[in-house]
């Protein structure tokens, strides 16, 4: 395992994401409003819309491009659409994120 130091919570946005720039492409790391951290690969799996660009509610994120809802904690679209964006193991420490990349 590779874990990736990011910085603090705090420099993510409360119900919003910051991108990390990978070997294996970029991360989105998301913020939910409970401070509970998830990422992502850093597109949809509908047409490859940035999902750190959309909208942050419960455990979930919007695509900015075509409003998928993509579930923070699994990846998986929901409702009737389907496919699944990767995750990534996230810990935080001490308020200090951590990614398996």
């Amino acid at each position: 395992m590779t874990w990736l130091e990011i910085g603090s919570i705090e420099e993510i946005p409360r119900l919003g994401s910051r991108v990390i720039k990978t070997p294996a492409g970029d991360i989105a790391v998301f913020r939910d409003a409970r401070d509970e951290v998830y990422a992502l690969e850093d597109r949809c799996p509908h047409k490859g819309g940035p999902l750190s660009q959309g909208i942050v509610f419960d455990r979930r994120v919007a695509c900015p491009l075509h409003n998928w809802i993509i579930d923070l904690e699994s990846g998986m679209a929901t409702g009737a659409d389907h496919g699944c964006a990767r995750g990534y193991p996230v810990r935080v420490i001490a308020g200090s994120v951590h990614v398996n990349i």
